[in-house]
């Protein structure tokens, strides 16, 4: 059916684009973290945030920045230490408030302090992340039919998939975070956990990133 837009194998782009979305990264885990310690109306200004980052990254991939970062080593590597750094950063102030001077197990979600703005980390974290540029290039070249005269339509029509893929997954995680922390609100233990969890992944990937 999408033939006509330049894009192959829809269905199997489709199966590819929800397993991208579905596999746990950095960005599904802030707005987890943001659902389960604030509430779910800041997680979805974050979600928000990710939704954004990503077609800003897509148009960026179209207009072919990858091709920019592979062949300015340097261009790459900065951006890929700022990102993982970031990330550290977000890992390191979840392990610490966690076993600093904060309740776990809260009967309620905390109030957002104004300090804290889960769209900005969300949009930093999405794109200071130059790996997805290049995959992005690499998986959407998969599926455009190179003969295909207006490749940007192929580009809007995976990307909107993506894309819609994405709002689901992410408008999840942003319910089902709040759901969760209500249940785990009686138990300070298991909040501790979660948390621990949450900030160590958080560390992982900025190890992972850090590690290109």
């Amino acid at each position: 059916m999408l033939e006509s837009f330049g894009v192959m194998n829809a269905g199997l782009y489709a199966l590819g684009a929800l397993a991208l979305i579905l596999a746990p990264g950095p960005n599904s885990i802030f707005v987890f973290k943001t659902s389960t310690q604030y509430g779910s109306k800041p997680a979805f200004h974050a979600a928000l945030a990710v939704f954004l980052g990503d077609a800003a990254l897509i148009f960026l991939a179209y207009l072919g920045v990858a091709a920019a970062l592979t062949s300015h080593p340097l261009l790459f590597t900065a951006v890929r230490i700022a990102g993982a750094a970031y990330l550290a950063y977000l890992g390191l102030s979840v392990l610490i408030s966690t076993y600093r001077g904060k309740k776990a197990g809260q009967a309620k979600p905390e109030t957002l302090p104004s300090s804290v703005k889960p769209f900005r980390t969300a949009l930093v974290l999405s794109l200071t992340n130059p790996k997805a540029i290049l995959f992005y290039v690499a998986f959407f070249s998969q599926f455009i039919n190179p003969e295909f005269e207006h490749p940007w339509i192929s580009y809007l029509v995976m990307a909107s998939i993506l894309e819609a893929f994405s709002i689901c997954w992410m408008s999840t995680l942003a319910l089902s975070g709040a759901a969760i922390q209500r249940f785990v609100s009686g138990s300070p233990l298991m909040s501790k956990v979660g948390n621990t969890l949450l900030g160590s992944l958080f560390l992982g990937f900025a190890g992972k990133l850090a590690a290109l």
